[in-house]
């Protein structure tokens, strides 16, 4: 299998997963379609960016409208954990996008892994490292809990306006961290 093949599934991997998921706190996917070597998508229009391009702008979000983001995001979670069974696997600013209202919707399922479906992925090393939880670091399987651990770090960034620490290589970053 080349390349453009294994991209191609993935895609198609992630798209199941989205076209599955109805909730106020998930972007949803519209449509998508597959023609001539093109993988075409159409996504609800989120037009604030991600919340990665709002720190970028704003270097910190006050706390009163971090506590709506992180009630709008755990309410995310919360409705891919107990209804679609999906570990996301790679929470970060860059896939949580922010719209004119203010909402906030998770995004991005190219590595999450249904539990129902796709249990042999809870074990595969994938996802934005530095905010892995420790126990993904040493190894051992994805959980709902490690989604809610990359959301703390999220939302410490958002309220420090800088990442908490520099992960290390192996534990070291968590361990001084904790």
């Amino acid at each position: 299998m080349n390349i453009e093949e294994t991209v191609r599934k993935q895609i198609v991997r992630e798209l199941k997963i989205n076209k599955g998921l109805q909730n106020d706190y998930v972007v949803i996917c519209y449509h998508a379609c597959y023609n001539n070597g093109i993988i075409s998508i159409l996504l609800e229009y989120m037009d604030g960016g991600s919340l990665a391009d709002v720190l970028k702008c704003c270097k910190t979000i006050p706390e009163h409208l971090l506590a709506v983001v992180c009630r709008q995001v755990l309410k995310g979670l919360l409705y891919l954990h107990q209804e679609g069974h999906v570990i996301h696997r790679d929470l970060k600013p860059s896939n949580l996008l922010v719209n004119h209202k203010g909402e906030v919707k998770i995004t991005d399922f190219g590595v999450s892994a249904v539990l129902t479906s796709t249990a042999g992925q809870r074990d595969t090393f994938i996802g934005t490292y530095k905010y892995m939880s420790p126990e993904r670091v040493s190894g051992d399987t994805h959980s709902y809990d490690s989604d809610v651990w990359s959301l703390g770090l999220v939302l410490l960034e958002c309220a420090l306006g800088y990442f908490p620490y520099v992960p290390a290589g192996g534990n070291e970053g968590w361990l001084k961290f904790l």
